[in-house]
């Protein structure tokens, strides 16, 4: 009897361990999003003024910024689930990276004082994001890790946690630059 009582607290004990565990993980990945939602926040603050900046120099791009703009509210509206945060910041990014490949062509804005701070600013914003997804990708693959891997998967199953997705590189990013069209510009 002893020992029955025994093994049945230790299980109970594994069990509340497993429970911990994984809530301890969860709110390490909305922890983690929390801190990147952040910076993201800075940068939608930015983004105004940026294209404020640019819009009387760059008239062909006048579509690029219209989206950036509708990106932009789409993300600040709120409801959004957090992979939709993930995939609208994705493409933030990747349209963001074209503005300022653009701004090449137009060596006023490239000198323009206003236009530099921005630019300073944005990049600096760009450097916390990218140190936010670093931890937020760890955070979520230690809690897939837990959602997934047995015995804490039995539990997790039990409270409906689902696997998170992590920040990935857009496929626009992968492609190698080439370094003589740079030069040659």
């Amino acid at each position: 009897m002893v020992i029955a009582g025994i093994v049945i607290i230790g299980i109970v004990l594994i069990l509340v361990l497993m429970y911990n565990s994984l809530i301890n993980k969860k709110n390490q990945v909305e922890n983690s999003f929390g801190g990147m939602d952040v910076q993201l926040k800075k940068r939608y603050d930015l983004i105004p003024n940026l294209i404020s900046a640019v819009k009387t120099y760059m008239k062909h791009e006048a579509n690029t910024l219209t989206e950036i703009t509708e990106l932009r509210t789409k993300a600040l509206s709120g409801g959004i689930s957090d992979d939709e945060k993930v995939d609208l910041d994705n493409k933030i990014t990747s349209h963001l990276s074209g503005i300022m490949v653009a701004v090449e062509n137009y060596p006023d804005l490239k000198a323009s004082d206003n236009f530099i701070q921005l630019q300073r600013s944005l990049n600096e914003v760009e450097e916390q994001i990218s140190a936010s997804r670093r931890s937020y990708n760890a955070a979520v693959t230690d809690y897939n890790n837990g959602v997934e891997m047995f015995p804490t998967n039995i539990i997790a199953g039990m409270m409906s946690f689902k696997r998170k997705n992590v920040f990935e590189i857009p496929d626009i990013q992968r492609e190698n630059v080439n370094v003589e069209n740079l030069f040659n510009n």
